[in-house]
């Protein structure tokens, strides 16, 4: 998992390296760009599936209420459809203009 540092995180001045994960991110983002950061680590992926998996809590009430596995998984598989429905039928569809 990759937890960005603060915008305010300011690396220590003349370490290379960086002791800690979180200190080399740091020193990542300083080189690269937050944006540039985020596409080389796939944090904007990592942000899609938590919105994906809020909105499926949303729409179970964060629990299943079948008893055995098989009843759950197509329980889990009947939110993910109507989650999916819902996306397409909000997502706007984007066309790049020239």
């Amino acid at each position: 998992i990759v937890i960005p540092p603060r915008s305010t995180s300011i690396p220590e001045q003349g370490s290379s390296c960086g002791g800690t994960e979180r200190e080399r991110h740091a020193l990542r983002i300083a080189s690269l760009g937050r944006m540039r950061w985020q596409e080389e680590t796939g944090y904007g992926r990592r942000s899609i599936v938590e919105t994906g998996v809020f909105r499926l809590t949303q729409i179970t009430g964060g629990r299943l209420s079948a008893r055995t596995f098989g009843a759950q998984k197509a329980e889990a598989k009947i939110a993910v459809a109507i989650a999916n429905k819902a996306i397409r039928a909000a997502k706007p569809v984007m066309v790049r203009v020239r």
